[in-house]
């Protein structure tokens, strides 16, 4: 009998590892697809990310920035970047609209990241 119990156990350990490997799965891929449905329907949204900043001029002005999806690849863009121009550049988090995947313009600068 306490084979049964064992088996059973681990049956039932199963099925609730696997329904909630579903779920969140599932809570992914929808907002996966949301983002992907906003970029195609060319809709404004406002949130956090993280950009490639370049500021020119003396004193610094901001001309350019860049949407970058994580703080290690921000940080080698600024590494590669620094060695081939003579403009400042900075990484950071920032309060941004985006559009299509791209950075329309910055409302505020939150952290810069080292």
């Amino acid at each position: 009998m306490s084979k049964i119990k064992i088996i059973f156990f681990l049956i039932l350990g199963f099925i609730v590892y696997k329904s909630y490997e579903a779920f969140t799965n599932f809570e992914i891929g929808v907002s996966d697809r949301i983002t992907e449905i906003e970029e195609k329907a060319d809709f404004e949204r406002q949130g956090e990310v993280i950009a490639l900043m370049m500021y020119l001029g003396d004193p610094p002005k901001l001309n350019e920035h860049l949407l970058v999806k994580n703080k290690s690849k921000c940080l080698e863009m600024k590494q590669i970047a620094e060695e081939t121009s003579f403009a400042y550049y900075e990484c950071a988090i920032v309060d941004a609209n985006l559009r299509g995947g791209k950075i329309t313009s910055i409302n505020e600068e939150l952290e810069v990241l080292q």
